[in-house]
């Protein structure tokens, strides 16, 4: 998979991938409109919506409604480096949710990519090339 990084302008920097563009921009005390969520935040949101997907697809299999399901998710951030430290993901299941399932559908949710790669996280290398 290839992603391409641009600058459209301001603080803004967008990816571009499989025909999607996510943007990102800074809030205004960073030089950006807030005209979208900051790179970081929007990493963080990886996290929920991946194990949302999982949840999902464990309530579409059973069809199980998914009205009501909701995840919340808080970080906690070490004070000394300022890195997130701690992601607690909690899925609220509505009344008339089967209890037979309440610990199955937190496995499926386990099983989200994005939470196995910050298991095992991959090497990143950057580099520059120049045109010409």
């Amino acid at each position: 998979m290839e992603m391409i990084i641009d600058f459209p302008g301001g603080a803004r920097v967008d990816a571009h991938f499989g025909g999607f563009v996510v943007p990102t921009d800074q809030p205004p005390q960073g030089g950006g409109e807030s005209s979208a969520p900051t790179p970081f935040a929007t990493f963080l949101s990886t996290i929920g919506t991946c194990a949302g997907i999982y949840v999902l697809g464990f309530c579409r299999q059973r069809g199980i409604p998914t009205d009501g399901i909701r995840l919340v998710q808080r970080m906690q951030s070490d004070r000394m480096t300022g890195l997130v430290r701690d992601v607690q993901v909690t899925i609220e299941l509505p009344e008339g949710f089967p209890a037979k399932y309440a610990d199955a559908v937190v496995r499926a949710a386990e099983q989200c990519a994005v939470k196995k790669h910050f298991e095992q996280p991959p090497t990143i290398r950057v580099e520059s090339v120049l045109a010409g």
